[in-house]
């Protein structure tokens, strides 16, 4: 009897031990988050399946291209590409993107672009001036975000600049739906 009640004991600290690991990494290190709408593609589709990364950007900085999820409400949270970092000056002019005055590719926009039925652009022309907050620069602690699906994406050029504080983390890794496993650029 004293034998079975031992091997309980030792279940149960082995389960709880295990569910204090779970909590901790899940509020801490990683999380899982799905993807809600078609802001995105052809990146991320809806209802994908991903792992966020949520120590990436204690130790560093948000990077241009860097696709991350923030709280964009208290009840919502939004995911987008970084664009502009502090310091950055950004404009779109015919489909192009300059920071800083110099032409940035976008090469996960190129199926996109191609696919253009009408003939028009895919994003809109605007500075970084026309955004609301009218800065000349991003400040310190910001960040600029868009969704790939230019024209289907609440992004920076409708909420303004991102709080750095509000960012949730970096998307690095997709695992639903099985097709479109693997790394996220």
């Amino acid at each position: 009897m004293a034998k079975q009640k031992n091997e309980w004991l030792d279940w149960l600290k082995a389960l709880i031990i295990a569910v204090i690991i779970a909590v901790v990494v899940r509020m801490f290190l990683f999380a899982p988050i799905v993807v809600d709408g078609p802001s995105m593609q052809p990146t991320l589709h809806d209802n994908d399946f991903m792992i966020v990364n949520k120590i990436s950007y204690r130790f560093g900085e948000p990077e241009q291209k860097d696709i991350i999820v923030f709280h964009a409400t208290e009840s919502k949270d939004y995911i987008k590409r970084v664009i502009g970092v502090p310091g950055d000056h950004v404009e779109m002019i015919d489909d192009t993107l300059y920071i800083n005055g110099e032409i940035v590719d976008e090469p996960y926009l190129d199926s996109e672009k191609e696919a253009l039925a009408d003939g028009g652009n895919l994003t809109n022309d605007f500075t970084l001036e026309d955004l609301p907050g009218n800065y000349e620069e991003i400040p310190e602690g910001y960040v600029l975000v868009l969704g790939d699906n230019r024209r289907n994406s609440t992004d920076s050029r409708y909420i303004g600049l991102i709080p750095e504080d509000q960012i949730v983390g970096k998307v690095q890794l997709t695992f639903w739906p099985l097709d479109r496993i693997g790394l996220t650029k």
